[in-house]
């Protein structure tokens, strides 16, 4: 079996016509697990919404491609059965739909029609999977999100990556608001899915949930697009530092891009 690639070239993406995201380059392959951190308003949720397709975030230059498959023509529900996964920074409520239903049509949408998952098989994966992530096997009745709190609502973010087994997940600050014993379940949720036909992209202001999931590469943004990268002891000289020193290393003034 060939090993995923996602290959992002050149993205420049603009919001109500101003200018976020200037020139981002990067190339996951299956088997890896990315971070990518920078102070807040560089523009790293700006590319998981670009990759997706939120309609908000145009992309006025450069390529995605997923398996030499170009995304950017792709609608956002063909994105995800092509296999991308976004986890959101704020998950939405569903009324009126259970965890059960959603998983199970949004496992059958990309499986196709008349290669449905058969019933009995749904009902022991999800029970595997909430057993992984000690959840209460009740959460499978309730609305989607509805009166969770921030840590179920990530943990049911989780729980819906690991039903679909997509090629490519994208984090976006999952880790944000959770307290420890959320963040294990998460980082547990996470390496489960570690595998040469996985790759994950996580998107965190904190080495807290690298400490977890450990990383195979750290990509820093800063004004729109990737300034440095290296391994996992680049999150913890982050953590120690701040951004600041950064800056001042690489000549780096706000508002200002620089080449990476």
């Amino acid at each position: 079996m060939t090993v995923p690639e996602l290959k992002i070239q050149d993205l420049h993406v603009s919001v109500e016509g101003k200018s976020i995201v200037k020139g981002f380059d990067l190339d996951i392959k299956g088997g890896e697990i990315h971070a990518l951190m920078g102070p807040n308003g560089t523009g790293k949720s700006t590319v998981a919404s670009a990759i997706m397709g939120h309609p908000k975030y145009e992309v006025t230059a450069g390529s995605v491609s997923l398996d030499g498959e170009n995304l950017l023509d792709m609608a956002v529900d063909e994105r995800a059965r092509a296999g991308m996964f976004l986890a959101m920074q704020y998950p939405s409520e569903v009324s009126g739909v259970t965890n059960a239903d959603f998983l199970r049509t949004a496992i059958n949408g990309r499986r196709g029609e008349g290669n449905e998952i058969p019933l009995m098989k749904f009902i022991k994966t999800l029970d595997k999977k909430m057993d992984l992530l000690e959840m209460d096997q009740a959460f499978a009745e309730r609305y989607v999100n509805e009166g969770f709190s921030g840590g179920e609502k990530k943990r049911n973010e989780i729980l819906q990556l690991m039903m679909l087994e997509p090629k490519f997940a994208i984090l976006d600050e999952i880790d944000s608001g959770l307290d420890i014993d959320a963040l294990k379940w998460v980082a547990k949720g996470v390496n489960s899915m570690r595998s040469e036909n996985f790759g994950c992209l996580i998107i965190t202001h904190y080495q807290r949930l690298l400490n977890y999931i450990k990383p195979d590469k750290v990509h820093v943004m800063m004004n729109g697009h990737i300034v440095k990268t290296g391994g996992p002891e680049l999150a913890l000289r982050l953590e120690e530092e701040g951004y600041d020193g950064m800056k001042a290393e690489l000549g780096i003034k706000d508002d200002e891009p620089v080449e990476a």
